[in-house]
């Protein structure tokens, strides 16, 4: 999914070149004519869409300035890149103290703005962790902080946003690493009790012994090893919300327990003479398939219905796979702040293959191959030979990079990158190969009356293996062709692909 730069000039021509070379960099322009359109956007649905800002400092009625200081006292956070005609020391000086975070002056070459704006983004990428990482930790983490473009994902969020003004027992399910506490921690951030303790406990990490006594707590000299009264987090989550993570991993007794602090909203600590009140939000996560678990005995059935009141049910990351771009740019600009490395995008190759693989652990494994990446990465961009494990692991993945691991990017190698930023990527798995192209890759010239088959039918099953074999890389199948993308287009155009060239992968041209 590419970043949306809002660009703002009342210049025509300046619009349309600038509009232009941001579609060359890869990113979604969005124009407005002047300052006031700009505001007027930005406090608008679209406004959110929006990742940077090219603005110009001399327009008619609210100019550059005008915008960032409307900017500001309405809280917009967005990076500011000002450009102007008129270069000069007190002009860049008065932009960056009104906001800005870069200055240009027109005409502005491809290569500065290029720079310029994945600086700003980077610099948007970590204010923001740095944000959600407050948020977290003060509890206040809401469900904008949740990086998704899926819609799968989207309706699971909205769907929890639901549980987050009620008090309502939920109930998380989902394989290992999907996210699973982080939807928790945004139902709590977005609730009444957002300041009040949100309490996290793994149940699957507690020995069975300790179980009843962490959970409610216990009475000094209860049992042998009791030489101080503990609370335990129900009472540790007072007035706020606990989180029991794996919760079908609770053994018998303490499910009786469990069940009972439900029903009647209080505990009863171990070695404790009376029970004690408690009020908590209860919300629950499991791995597990508890419907099968309360059949074979192993989970209560009475403990499975007070829990199972609002289930949710969190998507693998195989089966969100627009979300792998962002959640992977999100991963590499943390840790190339935390390791202190100049790593600043992933290239078109290192992208495809992480979409193609399945991620059996989910986001979390996402999260420490692109980790791992980081250290490996010696230039500025993670290309696929930082993901050796995962590309061993991908068997429909191909590569088509040529550049050997050991040798540093060249500036040519540098603008080919940015051309490939350029792709549009298409699942492989939709496009299918030509019927009349053989198991080897080559053509079939004749017919099946064995006459010369029509040259449009062989040029369309090129293209077709073209964009099969360079799994949809439009750019690149554009370059081995050796025709423009535009040329291309048309020809997808006069086979059955109309409009959008992401549409590709339709019936139209599956062979």
């Amino acid at each position: 999914m590419s970043e949306n730069i809002l660009i703002v000039d009342d210049d025509p021509v300046q619009r349309r070149l600038l509009d232009n070379m941001v579609r060359k960099f890869g990113y979604e322009p969005i124009v407005a004519e002047s300052g006031d359109a700009a505001i007027a956007l930005l406090a608008g649905e679209e406004g959110r869409r929006v990742d940077a800002v090219v603005l110009d400092l001399v327009m008619p009625n609210l100019d550059g300035l005008g915008v960032l200081a409307k900017m500001r006292e309405t809280g917009l956070a967005l990076p500011v890149i000002v450009q102007t005609a008129h270069g000069g020391i007190d002009n860049a000086v008065t932009a960056m103290r009104a906001g800005a975070i870069d200055f240009v002056v027109k005409p502005v070459g491809p290569e500065r703005l290029h720079v310029s704006l994945r600086n700003a983004l980077a610099t948007r990428a970590l204010q923001g962790e740095l944000a959600r990482i407050k948020r977290s930790r003060t509890g206040t983490l809401g469900f904008a902080d949740i990086i998704s473009k899926s819609p799968r994902m989207q309706s699971v969020l909205r769907t929890a946003a639901k549980a987050a003004g009620s008090i309502i027992p939920v109930l998380i399910e989902g394989q290992s690493g999907v996210g699973k506490e982080l939807i928790a921690r945004a139902i709590h951030g977005s609730g009444s009790r957002q300041a009040k303790p949100f309490v996290a406990v793994n149940c699957g990490a507690i020995p069975d012994n300790l179980v009843e006594s962490l959970l409610f707590g216990h009475e000094k000299g209860a049992f042998t090893g009791a030489t101080e009264r503990h609370t335990g987090k129900f009472v540790e989550a007072s007035e706020g919300t606990l989180f029991l993570d794996e919760v079908g991993e609770l053994p018998p007794a303490a499910q009786v327990k469990l069940l009972r602090a439900i029903q009647e909203n209080e505990i009863e600590p171990v070695g404790a003479r009376k029970p004690v009140k408690v009020d908590v939000r209860l919300i629950s996560a499991t791995n597990r398939d508890l419907i099968a678990d309360v059949k074979a005995g192993r989970f209560r059935e009475d403990l499975f219905y007070r829990l199972h009141v609002f289930p949710i049910s969190v998507p693998p990351l195989r089966a969100r796979a627009q979300d792998i771009p962002e959640l992977a740019r999100h991963f590499l600009l943390r840790f190339a702040a935390e390791e202190g490395k100049r790593v600043t995008r992933l290239s078109a190759e290192a992208l495809s293959l992480l979409c193609t693989y399945h991620w059996p652990g989910n986001v979390r494994q996402l999260e420490n191959a692109v980790f791992r990446a980081v250290v490996l990465a010696d230039g500025d961009t993670i290309r696929p030979h930082e993901f050796p494990q995962i590309a061993s692991q991908a068997p429909d993945w191909v590569s088509t990079d040529s550049e050997a691991p050991a040798l540093a990017a060249s500036p040519a190698d540098d603008d080919e990158d940015r051309r490939e930023d350029e792709i549009i990527r298409i699942e492989s798995a939709n496009v299918a190969p030509p019927a009349a192209i053989n198991p080897v890759g080559a053509l079939d010239l004749l017919d099946d009356n064995g006459d010369v088959r029509p040259l449009e039918d062989i040029e369309a099953d090129a293209i077709r293996f073209a964009i099969t074999h360079y799994r949809g890389q439009m750019s690149e199948v554009a370059r081995r062709l050796r025709i423009g993308r535009s040329t291309l287009y048309r020809k997808l155009d006069a086979l059955g692909v109309a409009g959008d060239p992401k549409d590709v992968a339709s019936p139209g041209i599956t062979g």
